[in-house]
């Protein structure tokens, strides 16, 4: 078994599941929906939590997750009431969290991404470059390390997350090859084959 990442590092995990889903057109939510016998935020909690960090914030926004799905140990739920604003404004909600537990980085990753491993999780967690981003197959994913130094150059509305500033920055980032996948469950066409 592979080890966590080292607790001096102060990284802490982060899973925005902040966004309507709308795509999705189900008779749930997308992140509450069955996947293998449990949900799809049950599942990307589940890699998250294998991975080793002693602390996970989870981002909701547009929909109430169920306390039970999210009740686990070193697991803290942080509701954005600006969601509609943008994926940027969740990653900010989780920097200030992440800020409160005295931590030098985040890693950010998608709940609706349930086959990101907890490998990827690690492997990413282990850089020590400003963004560290996963790869697959080449492609850039998710999750996103990234260090304290680089939150200030974040941005604070729109959909684009850190990858506007990976774009405009590109000495800052470093990329990590990890195996599994980082595809979305965006719509019902997206669960099908997993299911």
């Amino acid at each position: 078994m592979t080890s966590g990442p080292d607790p001096d590092l102060s990284t802490v995990a982060v899973l925005l599941a902040a966004g309507a889903g709308t795509r999705f057109r189900g008779t749930t939510h997308k992140l509450l929906a069955p996947l293998r016998g449990r949900t799809v935020i049950d599942a990307s909690l589940d890699a998250v939590g294998a991975a080793g960090f002693a602390h996970i914030i989870v981002v909701t926004g547009a929909v109430e997750i169920p306390h039970a799905l999210v009740d686990r140990p070193g697991v803290t739920v942080r509701h954005n009431p600006r969601w509609a604003d943008g994926q940027a404004t969740s990653v900010q909600v989780a920097v200030m969290a992440a800020r409160d537990l005295h931590a030098s980085a985040v890693i950010v990753g998608l709940a609706d991404q349930p086959f990101v491993t907890s490998d990827a999780w690690r492997a990413v967690a282990a850089s020590d470059s400003p963004i560290a981003v996963a790869t697959y197959d080449g492609e850039r994913g998710n999750p996103v390390r990234l260090s304290h130094e680089v939150w200030p150059l974040l941005p604070t509305t729109g959909d684009h997350g850190a990858r506007e500033l990976m774009r405009l920055r590109p000495e800052l980032v470093r990329e990590v090859a990890c195996k599994g996948s980082a595809a979305d469950i965006d719509t019902q066409e997206d669960l099908a084959p997993w299911t």
